[in-house]
């Protein structure tokens, strides 16, 4: 189970290695079950790294470029990523979608070169809320796994992660059924159409996520952790999304 804070373009140098310190320390004194990862701006990847070393708590990165360099004037590649002690990198989420046009395919190859240097992958998916309410969900999800997923992905590299882009910073949710019954109508595409054991692969839910849902939303049977925004930029109300996810282990 993967708890990840996604922390967006969000916060300077020094409050941010503040929140990463105690969040290590957290971590350190109880020594969670569940995995961590912390995905901060890029400018800063270096300074957490360091500020969560004592702890196992992992660095991602919030996106990378599909190319190892070239002139790609304000983009990182993912060999960079690697270099600055990242382990994952988040791949194709809504907001890269929407306000930067990325395309299935483009998410494909940022996916492919993050795994070619060795990072592990969260590839996010998800519907608008005009496709949510004509039905069509499952097929929009459907249509973004099968082209959105490279040849070099398998279930070691990869984990998905089911975003409603209507849910996503509004402070609503699909209900815990919604959820639910989406996550698994995933796992049964990824299992039939992408990777023969599809079905064990872990799916994330993001979309306003916060600790009063999150209990809830983990305890669901198809959800393998969650991809948390604006409640991973409070260290009290992450942590408890952290103890949510650990107590699924007892």
């Amino acid at each position: 189970m993967l708890v990840v804070a996604n922390w967006k373009m969000n916060g300077l140098r020094r409050e941010s290695i503040d929140r990463a310190k105690t969040l290590a320390q957290m971590e350190s004194t109880n020594r969670l079950k569940c995995d961590v990862l912390l995905c901060p701006p890029a400018q800063i990847l270096s300074d957490i790294r360091y500020a969560i070393d004592n702890s196992n708590i992992f660095l991602g990165a919030q996106d990378c470029h599909f190319d190892f360099e070239g002139p790609y004037t304000g983009d990182i590649s993912s060999s960079m990523l690697v270099d600055v002690g990242c382990t994952h990198v988040i791949i194709g989420h809504s907001e890269r979608r929407i306000n930067h046009s990325e395309t299935n395919e483009i998410v494909a190859r940022k996916a492919e070169a993050a795994h070619q240097v060795g990072l592990n992958t969260i590839i996010c998916i998800g519907e608008n809320m005009e496709e949510f309410k004509l039905g069509q969900t499952v097929e929009k999800l459907s249509n973004q796994l099968a082209n959105s997923i490279p040849d070099s992905a398998n279930l070691n590299n990869t984990m998905i992660a089911y975003e409603p882009c209507w849910a996503i910073g509004s402070g609503s949710t699909p209900t815990l059924t919604e959820i639910d019954d989406t996550h698994k109508a995933i796992l049964e595409f990824t299992k039939n159409n992408i990777f023969k054991q599809g079905e064990k692969m872990d799916i994330l839910y993001g979309g306003s996520v916060n600790e009063k849902n999150a209990d809830s939303i983990l305890d669901l049977d198809h959800v393998g952790g969650v991809l948390v925004g604006g409640a991973s930029l409070i260290t009290e109300k992450f942590w408890s999304i952290c103890k949510s996810a650990d107590r699924k282990f007892k």
